[in-house]
């Protein structure tokens, strides 16, 4: 029975081991191949925005603009005075 259980505390202790033989080669390989060992988390892809919402940009885009060329006209007839 005690043998038992040393064999299998044993077999825990080195899966634990093994696994983290693995994960230091891995860091390792990870620093060879890309200079860094850090681990950084990726960002998801941006979702689409629904179509009011690209239009409600697409207006306030047009009123910035609209914004400049009216402060640029301004601008342009005081240097003009």
């Amino acid at each position: 029975m005690a043998d038992s259980l040393l064999n299998a505390i044993f077999a825990v202790v080195d899966f634990v081991f093994d696994v983290s033989t693995a994960i230091d080669r891995t860091k390792r390989l990870s620093q060879q191949a890309t200079g860094s060992d850090k681990i950084i988390e990726v960002p998801p892809d941006p979702k689409p925005l629904p179509p009011a919402a690209q239009r409600a940009l697409a207006e306030a885009e047009e009123r910035e603009r609209a914004r400049e060329r009216a402060a640029q006209a301004a601008s342009g007839t005081d240097q003009a005075s």
